[in-house]
């Protein structure tokens, strides 16, 4: 690090030595705008684009430059495509607009995928902007959306620490099924009836609402425990160790009915096709999972760096294999078994690396915006059906409000006050990540397979009321997490953060 520093020490001075010959350079200088003991707003502004750049300006010009060069190769490529206009470019810049919006929403306190949401509703609504939100490529945006859904279901299946599940008590487990599964059948019943939609497409439309968000949920609940609520009784570690499990039993509900409603042929076939696809599914994933296993092999150099390619590539193929195939029920589950089984060996055979899971969680941070802002984009306020929102509004809150009531009773038998219970209840609701990974893929169905009028209108329904939940949910559920916690929980006199948590979707 010294040597580090004098290097940098050294480069500095050269550049001042450069611009010090030119006498109209030298007040931009760094060494000739030092801060003071008392420095005033103007010499913090003065100091903060002092040459050469530093700080938050130094790191803005870095993404700037790095953007500019990505869009240049884009239009060196594609040419037209990547031109104000094109399909790329507006992609591009859907992206841009989505990491801003997130960093506002940050920022304020709020999630940063609820600002990334609404930049992309924004983008397909406001006149004139909207031309550019219309010209997204549906094609591009769900690649993109499935490569966010294989990270996610990765993350998910690494996060399944099998030591952790042998310690889980029956409370985690009741709180990571029952509530999913009563808000799904909730919903069914409620979209079926107010919507009209086919007990298909309905229980496909709980599957999808009824996922819990980590991404809202643990930051808010670390953020509490850090401050010493409700960690002698366990709360944060109990909401946390179940998130992972009621996302995985959300995906693979939703997988198995988006099988069932576009699946083809003859009436036995249509009824075998979901378990069919499970367990071909698991099968598979188990053999990729034992090739992990071994390759690369423990002495092969940067090892975690080919084990998180290997098992990306082998995912990636498997989600955009079985659309090909026209087996979407399977990819979802082959890959929660690769990634599962895959650290359960790494873990039995001790060649676990962390790095696996950092470098998942970086490309996380790089295709959460674009995963909000695609999935918001979807939604054009002006053409949306009024019908849609409010009968998708009403179904929302009898679901919510019976999954509230759900999660109150499953923790009763677990020495929790009501209070307790109360607030597990309050936290056990915010929806997010799976339902952006997710909402748009019967939309995405239908129109790649040339689907029926009533078939899109459906899938529209079934977007609209997904980011409906997100924005319904996300906000309210991270304020009342925060503003409840310090009211209904016992506070520890010496804090302490959560220790030897699973590995959580964020």
């Amino acid at each position: 690090s010294t040597i580090t520093e004098d290097t940098v020490d050294l480069q500095e001075k050269e550049f001042d030595k450069s611009a010090s010959s030119c006498g109209c350079c030298s007040s931009c200088l760094r060494s000739h705008n030092e801060l003071s003991d008392n420095p005033t707003t103007t010499d913090h502004i003065k100091y903060a684009f002092s040459c050469p750049p530093h700080g938050k300006i130094g790191d803005c010009l870095i993404w700037i430059v790095f953007g500019l060069a990505c869009w240049g190769c884009l239009i060196s490529i594609t040419w037209e495509m990547a031109l104000p206009g094109g399909k790329l470019f507006s992609l591009l810049l859907l992206y841009v607009m989505a990491l801003l919006a997130g960093m506002m929403a940050d920022y304020v306190g709020l999630p940063s995928l609820l600002g990334s949401l609404v930049m992309g509703i924004l983008f397909s609504s406001i006149p004139g902007i909207n031309a550019l939100g219309h010209n997204i490529d549906i094609y591009y945006s769900s690649v993109l959306r499935n490569i966010a859904l294989t990270i996610i279901l990765i993350r998910a299946g690494l996060g399944l620490d099998p030591v952790a599940l042998k310690r889980l008590s029956c409370t985690v487990l009741r709180l990571a099924f029952l509530p999913c599964l009563v808000e799904t059948v909730t919903m069914g019943i409620a979209s079926a009836f107010f919507l009209d939609l086919p007990w298909s497409w309905s229980l496909m439309l709980g599957f999808v609402v009824a996922a819990v968000s980590p991404a809202v949920v643990v930051p808010s609940l670390l953020r509490i425990s850090e401050e010493g609520y409700g960690v002698d009784q366990g709360i944060p570690t109990l909401v946390i160790a179940a998130a992972s499990i009621d996302d995985v039993l959300a995906i693979t509900g939703f997988s198995i009915m988006l099988g069932l409603t576009f699946a083809k042929g003859a009436l036995i076939w249509t009824i075998l096709e979901g378990p069919a696809g499970m367990v071909l599914g698991i099968l598979c994933g188990i053999v990729f999972a034992i090739l992990c296993w071994y390759l690369p092999y423990k002495e092969k150099t940067n090892r975690s760096t080919y084990k998180f390619v290997i098992i990306f590539s082998l995912s990636a193929l498997a989600i955009f294999g079985s659309h090909r195939a026209e087996l979407e029920s399977s990819g979802p589950i082959l890959v929660l078994t690769l990634a599962f089984v895959a650290g359960l060996g790494w873990h039995r055979l001790g060649t676990e690396d962390p790095d696996v899971s950092a470098n998942y969680r970086f490309m996380w941070e790089i295709f959460q915006p674009i995963l909000f802002a695609s999935i918001g984009a979807e939604i054009d306020i002006g053409a949306t059906d009024p019908a849609t929102i409010g009968w998708g509004l009403l179904a929302l809150l009898i679901g919510v409000s019976f999954r509230i009531a759900t999660s109150f009773v499953v923790v009763m038998g677990a020495s929790f006050t009501a209070w307790e219970r109360l607030f597990i209840a309050i936290a056990w609701f915010p929806k997010a990540t799976v339902q952006a990974a997710i909402g748009s893929q019967a939309l995405d169905h239908v129109l790649q397979h040339g689907g029926e009028d009533k078939e899109l209108i459906r899938g529209q329904q079934v977007v609209t009321i997904a980011v409906m939940a997100i924005l319904l949910t996300a906000p309210l559920g991270a304020v009342a997490i925060r503003y409840t916690g310090p009211r209904l929980l016992t506070k520890k006199l010496s804090a302490k953060t959560l220790g030897n948590n699973p590995e959580i979707i964020v």
